[in-house]
């Protein structure tokens, strides 16, 4: 059943203390040319059966602290002081035998990416069995084996007798991770290490994970430390909170306790910096100034000093110490000189409100997607040469204004990124028409298409991989505008400068590869590079799905204005509902290759139409403990497959109100709510929803 929020965070702590203490942990890691101290006096402790989440920007030190724990730490990486006590027992100072003991039996894990931490040549149910092997003399493989295909029913994996002789390449995402969930507990442990678990999955695929965690945990009364970015993650899924900066702990509280009253001027700023708390659609989102500092030295002061709007001179003169909360005392304590006072009206209440960003009006239309079908054929046996084929986009229509945000939300699978390929040049349709600037692409030549390509730029989700490693940033900016022949090299170097400043990197950055920026920095090179060639429309696939809250306002703020002063229109493909309501004009929303409802953002999450619609916007977790949620309904089910979509409407298979005419008749397009809000369902919506959630 799915989760109830708000999460019940009133459990008592154990009498008998902490399952896992640590103190003050000091943690290093010594580079060729310099050492990174990469904790610096951690203490934070868990109870028997108590969540405790783990947040902060990237490189606070939450993954390091969490593989700090199983002995885990990378090349060079050691542990200079304090102590990870668990069950009494201090895992810092054991021999290798102890935590290869303790390693996925009585603590385990699960790591970010399953398919990199999954062993390619082995199948699953040898990979989930092997923890039960090394660790449970008496078990044989036979009863290893059941045991590891139980675990897999037990995570809801579909027909797991069968996946236990699959491969980690031939399971989706979602898959893989329950893989993943399912080795981490086969063997039953105390405390369970869940390191940015559902960051690249999609919203519904999410919340199936994070309640299948949350089950398993009640019902083995384990422990958890959840390592993640998303603050709405954090609100409905823990009992404790650690906020983590620069590799110190900046505040610890109960989840509501934080979210209600945040002492630590670097948690307010990240809860500022959600796209839920903005002002309104169209506003800029509040962003934190500047980096986190280096950890090659420590700062005499407080270390988020130079970043806060409030610091003084005490601040950068010396470390704060952790004090606790005047209400709630040691169950909430930060380390601050000036702290969020108890009566501010809202957490940024002293911030700087930034001015509204005025978008240009829309203007006509730019592009135009008629009936547009993709079909990928399945590959064949030895005596056949095809199996059928595989419905990515099935006769999607829409029309992108010319200076507006149109988003595309939907699950995963669900046909956005091919249908922004396909519109990017990278696909070619099976069927059906895309119009641009109002000339049907399939009808120009071959010179027409070369300078229509400098018109439509890609950017990609994963900068890291679209980016040739070997080549320096001036020279993978430069190199559409070598492709093109435009201007001499003296002109593409000033443009490469140019789109620089734009982005808001030092010139100096064309000297460097792409790995020597942060994950933030080589977004903005994403976007410089699909600004190259000026182009009228930018297909953005999946942006900022991987960056924390504070740089994904970044991002999102410098895309918003670079549209402003350059007539931008963005294509804007996401699985993240709160940015898309934030950043775009208009909403559709996909389902199996089909477009289910289509229509301005505001009226699309006030009134959804249909019933995936509301489903996607009732799975999503709100960054608020004490949200109302008893009148959500989230998605259920598996998604079916899109080489065998269901007759009919595709959705009814796993819509609560189908009916006959669902399973033999395709939804017509109607519009109940005018002509600009459409949707494609024989039974539209008309209650308005009840509990907003982004």
């Amino acid at each position: 059943m799915p989760h109830d929020l708000p999460h019940d965070t009133s459990a008592p702590r154990s009498p008998d203390g902490p399952l896992l203490r640590i103190e003050d942990l000091r943690v290093d890691i010594d580079a060729r040319d310099r050492t990174v101290h990469a904790l610096d006096g951690v203490s934070l402790d868990v109870a028997p059966g108590e969540a405790l989440g783990l947040v902060g920007e990237s490189g606070c030190g939450k993954t390091m602290t969490a593989l700090s724990v199983l002995g885990l730490l990378p090349p060079g990486g050691r542990i200079t002081g304090g102590r990870v006590l668990f069950a009494g027992r201090d895992l810092a100072a054991a021999p290798a035998p102890v935590l290869q003991d303790v390693r996925g039996n009585t603590i385990g894990m699960i790591f970010q990416d399953p398919l990199t931490s999954l062993n390619p040549t082995m199948t699953i149910g040898a990979q989930v069995a092997e923890p039960l092997l090394l660790h449970r003399p008496g078990i044989g493989r036979k009863e290893a084996w059941t045991r590891a295909e139980e675990m897999l029913r037990l995570v809801g994996m579909p027909q797991p007798s069968e996946r236990m002789k699959a491969y980690p390449h031939q399971l989706s995402g979602g898959m893989r991770q329950r893989v993943a969930i399912a080795m981490a507990l086969v063997c039953e442990p105390k405390l369970l290490i869940a390191d940015e678990p559902t960051t690249a999955l999609d919203v519904t695929t999410q919340a199936q994970i994070l309640e299948l965690v949350d089950d398993l945990r009640r019902t083995l009364g384990m422990a958890m430390i959840l390592v993640t970015h998303d603050l709405g993650v954090i609100a409905s899924r823990v009992d404790r909170v650690a906020v983590m900066y620069a590799g110190e702990v900046a505040e610890q509280s109960d989840v509501r306790g934080l979210f209600a009253r945040p002492r630590h001027r670097y948690t307010e700023a990240l809860f500022a910096a959600l796209p839920e708390r903005a002002a309104g659609r169209g506003t800029e989102l509040h962003t934190i100034p500047g980096l986190p500092p280096s950890l090659t030295t420590r700062p005499t002061g407080c270390r988020f000093a130079p970043r806060c709007a409030f610091a003084t001179d005490e601040c950068h003169a010396r470390a704060p110490e952790q004090a606790d909360d005047e209400l709630q005392g040691p169950e909430h304590r930060f380390a601050c000189f000036h702290p969020v006072p108890h009566d501010a009206d809202a957490p940024a209440a002293e911030l700087v409100t930034p001015p509204p960003a005025v978008a240009a009006e829309p203007g006509k239309a730019l592009l135009e997607l008629d009936a547009l079908t993709k079909e990928f054929p399945l590959p064949g046996g030895p005596f056949a040469r095809r199996r059928g084929t595989v419905s990515a986009v099935g006769g999607v229509s829409l029309t992108v204004r010319k200076g507006e945000t149109y988003g595309v939300v939907g699950e995963s699978g669900c046909g956005k990124t091919t249908l922004g390929r396909i519109v990017a040049g990278l696909e070619e349709p099976t069927a059906g028409a895309v119009r641009f600037a109002g000339r049907d692409l399939a009808a120009l030549s071959r010179a027409e298409r070369r300078a229509h390509r400098r018109r439509v730029q890609l950017m990609f989700q994963d900068s890291t991989a679209a980016m040739d490693p070997r080549m320096r940033v001036g020279e993978i900016l430069r190199e559409p505008l070598v492709i093109q022949r435009v201007g001499g090299r003296a002109d593409q170097e000033e443009r490469v400068g140019e789109l620089l400043d734009a982005v808001g990197l030092p010139r100096g950055a064309v000297h460097r590869y792409p790995h020597e920026f942060s994950g933030g920095q080589r977004q903005r090179l994403g976007l410089a590079r699909a600004l190259t060639l000026s182009p009228d429309l930018v297909v953005a696939d999946e942006p900022v799905s991987a960056l924390d809250v504070s740089v994904q306002a970044q991002i999102l703020n410098l895309m918003r204005d670079l549209q402003r002063e350059r007539g931008l229109t963005y294509l804007f493909i996401s699985h993240d509902l709160a940015v898309i309501r934030h950043l775009a004009d208009t909403v559709g929303v996909m389902y199996l290759g089909k477009l289910v409802e289509s229509g301005p953002a505001e009226r699309v999450y006030a009134h959804p139409l249909h019933p995936y619609t509301r489903g996607l916007l009732d799975t999503v977790n709100v960054p608020d403990p004490s949200a109302v949620t008893a009148a959500r309904s989230p998605l259920t089910g598996e998604t079916p497959s899109a080489a065998k979509p269901p007759s009919g409407c595709r959705f009814r298979t796993r819509c609560p109100i189908a009916q006959d005419v669902c399973a033999t008749v395709e939804p017509p397009v109607t519009t109940p709510n005018g002509a600009d809000h459409q949707v494609a369902c024989h039974f539209p919506l008309t209650a308005p929803r009840l509990a907003s959630a982004v």
